[in-house]
């Protein structure tokens, strides 16, 4: 089931902001990526594919809105997110906002897991927020504060039966906490971090599971609002958070799962 977008109408929000967006090629970082720039924001994306990220790219620049893009760039080594950072850095000066989207998982039960599964699910999912975070942390306090966004999971909080999700749940888990230490030490830089927890999201990652009516009942069985959630839906929220507007909120999770974790 999916709707149809919602008008997006440009505004300044973020006008005077810099963002810097990880997993900017598809899915949700492409939303939150957009989104920004709609409302005013000077971004910085980046993706691991470099065709996915230049096709954001292409959207962007056709709006006539302030977008960069480094692709591809490989967020799971300390070179890579180094990279991304400096980008920003001397492209602009410096930045605002860190929106730690990208991510990468093996979804499987334990029994069909293997220790490689595992690991590239860690660094994929956990390692890849903690060298983003740690490339930009620097920058940040230096700035004089500035707001982190890491993606937890509705996964972080309870099991979805019929989905091998072990080792996502557990990278999730870990982001989920870690952004909680991480708005404890930035608290005296004003440096905000806040974690979004998203239930199912319609994207091009999820889609073959999305494509399956039984485990798609199965999720509709946790959900109030009757229906998958949208990159759009995430978006919105991503942009409270990077705004102004949030300015006391630190070491928050949010949910946006349709009610699936209220139950």
């Amino acid at each position: 089931m999916s709707i149809e977008p919602l008008s997006v109408l440009l505004s300044e929000r973020l006008k005077g902001k810099v963002a810097i967006v990880t997993g900017a090629g598809n899915g949700i970082g492409q939303g939150v990526a957009l989104m920004f720039a709609r409302h005013g924001a000077k971004v910085v994306g980046c993706d691991i594919d470099p065709k996915a990220a230049q096709g954001t790219l292409d959207i962007a620049r056709a709006e006539g809105l302030a977008f960069d893009s480094v692709h591809p760039c490989d967020l799971t080594t300390q070179e890579g997110a180094q990279t991304l950072i400096g980008y920003a850095v001397e492209t602009h000066g410096g930045f605002d906002i860190l929106v730690n989207a990208a991510a990468m998982g093996v979804f499987a039960f334990i029994d069909a897991m293997t220790y490689d599964d595992w690991r590239r699910t860690m660094a994929g999912e956990l390692d890849i927020v903690f060298l983003a975070c740690k490339a930009a942390w620097p920058h940040l306090v230096a700035r004089g504060g500035g707001s982190i966004i890491n993606f937890a999971s509705a996964n972080a909080h309870q099991a979805l039966n019929g989905s091998g999700a072990l080792a996502h749940c557990a990278g999730k888990g870990g982001v989920l906490a870690m952004t909680r230490q991480l708005a404890m030490e930035g608290g005296p830089h004003k440096v905000r971090a806040n974690t979004i927890s998203p239930g199912l999201i319609v994207t091009a990652a999820t889609a073959p599971v999305v494509a399956n009516p039984a485990f798609e009942a199965e999720v509709m069985k946790k959900l109030m609002l009757k229906r998958l959630g949208q990159p759009e839906d995430v978006a919105w929220l991503a942009t409270f958070l990077a705004s102004d507007e949030s300015r006391w909120i630190t070491g928050a999770d949010h949910a946006i799962d349709g009610g699936a974790t209220a139950w």
